[in-house]
């Protein structure tokens, strides 16, 4: 989890808030494309961080 330093309670609840929401999406998001390339769902996830990154860096040239 990242650390945050500071004391505004509504800073800190929409950081907490927001990595609720991404990962609500990302679960649903890794489920379809599994689904997609191999017609079955495991529970170790196909789409991680790192391939996201790497293909971001590929398709937009930055980093």
């Amino acid at each position: 989890m990242a650390a945050t330093l500071s004391k505004d309670s509504g800073l800190r609840l929409f950081y907490f808030v927001f990595a609720c929401l991404l990962y609500s999406i990302w679960r649903p998001v890794d489920l379809l494309v599994r689904v997609e390339l191999t017609g079955e769902y495991e529970h170790s996830p196909m789409v991680t961080a790192d391939n996201t990154l790497t293909l971001l860096k590929k398709e937009t040239g930055i980093g």
